[in-house]
């Protein structure tokens, strides 16, 4: 029996759809995260129950920091993108939560630097508050090793690829090493958006790009880019395409990034057999529902779709690239 909701919520699912291939479908993945952060915080001494922990937020890790302050008995304000719907808010709001967010902005990167900028001033006027810092610090990685230590014990032996979006990378990022610590050896596969400064892809704009949760228009200090063995930037339609057929021929419904996780891994696996595919399904779909879903009819088959070989940066293209990234110049 868990003694918080955050405890329970937190736990994936590992789903079979193949014998070679593995769902690892979260409710909302970044819970493991936020708890594993705050708790290290704690341990450490760097907060007291009752302090005020602060971070930027586009939903997901609001929800995520929300749950893990009431978990231990902090007090929680979000910096909140436009993108925070009404659902959240009141959440955040019977939570205890408080939440600001910026004024409306034309692109992605404007977006984050407005609420950046904004929780500088925020620290300035309470420098007792703690800045979370979940683009940057490390300390978020910690929460994951219980999932890596889950996928280790259910998924057979054997060598593994992960595939997942890469937002701040403590995802992916932290499952793949320590899954590396334990022994196992592990593909790691990175799915971005265009548009994104963290692969390289800031060049080639996706003016439909809505993947909450991977890619960014600032650099991500806590990505370990040498962890990564291969890299994919799908665009929107794609990601619809995927997360589409993932509904269809399996149930799961979720998010764009495992729409365009679920593209990728395919066609990893048709590439190399060899190893059991696990990738990375981080939240619902509901908050796609209208922007994606309802268009499900339009959305190309995704046996139509292939993604474009690269050797340079310079070569990115939509609707979707690949390439082994250790091998770019």
């Amino acid at each position: 029996m868990h003694d918080h909701i955050a405890e329970a919520v937190k736990k994936p699912d590992l789903i079979s759809l193949a014998p070679d291939l593995v769902c690892l479908r979260f409710e909302t993945m970044k819970i493991y995260s936020a708890l594993g952060a705050v708790r290290h915080l704690l341990d450490s001494g760097a907060v007291k129950p009752g302090d005020t922990l602060i971070d930027s937020s586009s939903g997901i890790y609001a929800q995520a920091l929300a749950l893990a302050c009431h978990r231990y008995g902090m007090k929680c304000h979000i910096v909140g993108s436009t993108t925070v719907d009404r659902t959240l808010r009141i959440q955040l709001d019977i939570l205890g939560a408080t939440l600001e967010q910026v004024r409306p902005s034309k692109n992605l990167r404007l977006d984050q630097e407005l609420r950046v900028r904004r929780i500088a001033e925020i620290l300035e006027a309470n420098p007792s508050y703690h800045w979370m810092r979940q683009y940057h610090d490390s300390i978020h990685y910690y929460g994951y090793r219980d999932v890596a230590e889950t996928v280790d014990a259910e998924v057979p032996g054997g060598p593994i690829a992960l595939v997942g979006g890469v937002g701040s990378g403590a995802s992916t990022g932290a499952i793949a090493g320590y899954l590396r610590e334990a022994g196992r050896d592990v593909s790691l596969v990175g799915v971005q958006p265009f548009g994104s400064v963290t692969f390289g892809s800031e060049r080639v704009a996706d003016p439909d790009m809505i993947i909450a949760g991977i890619g960014s228009a600032i650099e991500f200090e806590n990505v370990r880019h040498d962890a990564y063995d291969r890299v994919h930037w799908v665009n929107f339609d794609c990601a619809v395409s995927g997360a589409v057929s993932l509904l269809r021929t399996s149930g799961i419904f979720a998010g764009l990034s495992t729409g365009a996780a679920y593209l990728t891994t395919l066609w990893e696996q048709r590439r190399d057999d060899s190893r059991t595919y696990v990738f990375i399904a981080a939240d619902t779909g509901h908050r796609y529902v209208d922007s994606a879903y309802a268009h499900h009819a339009k959305a190309p088959d995704i046996d139509t779709l292939k993604p474009h070989e690269i050797t340079s940066l310079d070569e990115l293209r939509h609707p979707w690239s690949t390439t082994s990234w250790p091998d770019l110049p």
